[in-house]
């Protein structure tokens, strides 16, 4: 017998097991996709509710619908669903089991697939870069190891996974190498793939990560995985290193799938030490030598702040925007764009809270340990035109934006905007030698 299977997630991971593991498997039938509260994937199937699309499934078996995680119970029913499986990254781990005793108390087994079942061989090698959580500063070594890379004369290609908002099918491969690819995307997708382009590097990301890889490999000699979130990686790594953020210390053990990449890092970076106390150092080192595989060495390193224009900021009130899914459910208080401002010799920050309106309103609403900072939320055209009337009705002497994203070109906001970017210092070790370690001989061009 079939078994019926209803996916939890968020229009990344999800979509991956679905291609990966699912969608060809004649004992399963993947029969509904949740989508995370308050995602904006928009309609993917035209004139009629959200859908996977048709042209993604085999055999013309139709649209698979999408509906609000709210409704998974009924869903299940409806559905006449088997198994739920949980398909979501940065999660705490109880609320992995809250999900788990909703999809049991609807009658359905439940669970997760794990990395033998969803990671893809790749016929180049492949550095994956993943992290305990978002926001410990992937992208910053990512970009170090492309750096690396690429003056070694190697032709290297960094795959990212965001959530692919829009029509599904023509996102099914993307591929972005200059400011004129990014053209119409979301803030949020900007985000994941706006430095890696400005370095000079191509990026792929898509829906079908199988078709990813093979169009990127077709192009590439060495692949780097800049992994979503806390996301495991989606390829078969060749080499592993997992970040672990000294100012979350101790959440390499309390967040999924984060302890499952600590547990299965090459090696560990422990980022973020200067910005900590010794007390978080040291908890994150224990944890990172606890969790991690015996072998694994563990590296530390600091992360360089810096503002494009201090002293526009200096002496002057400051409204600070950051990276969004850092801020939300990264969890963090703030960004590079706070510590830009306060090192920069702001007179003040603005608290953004009184002048938000609309969609900008409810998400400081719902993450209230946000004081002092503004997320660069833009899901949508009314998203993105709610956090321009906030910014103006702040009335800043200057924006700081902390965020990945080129703000000034994607807002239309009275203030100037002075960009705050960031590096990983290496304290005991530096790109090069991480790759000699992982990888050696087979990056030899």
């Amino acid at each position: 017998m079939t078994e019926r299977v209803v996916v939890m997630g968020a229009a990344g991971r999800d979509f991956h097991d679905y291609f990966a593991a699912l969608r060809d498997d004649p004992d399963r039938r993947v029969v509904a996709f949740t989508r995370a509260p308050g995602q904006n994937l928009g309609e993917t199937e035209a004139g009629g509710d959200d859908a996977f699309p048709a042209a993604l499934t085999p055999d013309g078996r139709g649209p698979i619908p999408i509906v609000p995680e709210a409704a998974l119970a009924e869903t299940v029913a409806e559905r006449d669903a088997d198994t739920v499986l949980f398909a979501y990254s940065d999660v705490a781990h109880g609320d992995v089991m809250h999900a788990a005793s909703r999809a049991l108390a609807a009658g359905a087994d439940f669970g997760m697939l794990g990395p033998d079942s969803v990671q893809l061989d790749v016929d180049v090698p492949v550095v994956a870069v993943n992290a305990v959580r978002t926001g410990c500063g992937k992208s910053a070594v990512a970009r170090a190891f492309a750096d690396e890379l690429d003056a070694r004369g190697l032709d290297v290609a960094v795959v990212r996974e965001p959530m692919p908002y829009g029509d599904l099918v023509e996102k099914r491969v993307e591929r972005f190498a200059d400011e004129r690819d990014l053209a119409g995307l979301t803030v949020e997708e900007r985000e994941e793939y706006e430095d890696h382009v400005a370095a000079g590097h191509v990026v792929y990301a898509g829906v079908d990560y199988r078709a990813v890889f093979e169009r990127a490999s077709d192009e590439a000699d060495v692949l780097v995985w800049d992994g979503g979130n806390n996301e495991l990686a989606f390829a078969r790594p060749d080499y592993h290193l997992v970040l672990v953020d000294a100012l979350r210390p101790d959440h390499g053990e309390r967040y999924h799938p984060g302890e499952a990449n600590l547990r299965r890092a090459d090696a560990v970076l422990v980022t973020k030490e200067n910005a900590a106390s010794d007390d978080q150092v040291e908890t994150a080192r224990d944890s990172a030598a606890r969790l991690a595989p015996a072998d694994a060495p563990v590296y530390h390193s600091d992360s360089v702040v810096r503002a494009d224009d201090p002293d526009a900021i200096a002496g002057r009130d400051a409204l600070v925007v950051e990276d969004g899914p850092t801020l939300t459910h990264g969890g963090t208080p703030h960004g590079a764009g706070y510590v830009a401002a306060e090192d920069a010799g702001a007179a003040s920050i603005i608290d953004p809270e009184p002048h938000a309106v609309g969609e900008i309103a409810d998400v400081l609403a719902e993450y209230d340990h946000l004081d002092d900072v503004l997320p660069a939320m833009g899901y949508s055209e009314a998203q993105l035109a709610d956090l321009e009337a906030t910014i103006d009705a702040a009335d800043p002497d200057v924006v700081v934006a902390g965020t990945p994203v080129d703000l000034d070109a994607v807002v239309d906001v009275d203030a100037p905007v002075v960009r705050a970017r960031y590096e990983v210092a290496f304290h005991d070790t530096t790109p090069a030698e991480l790759l000699d370690a992982g990888l050696g001989a087979v990056l030899d061009p």
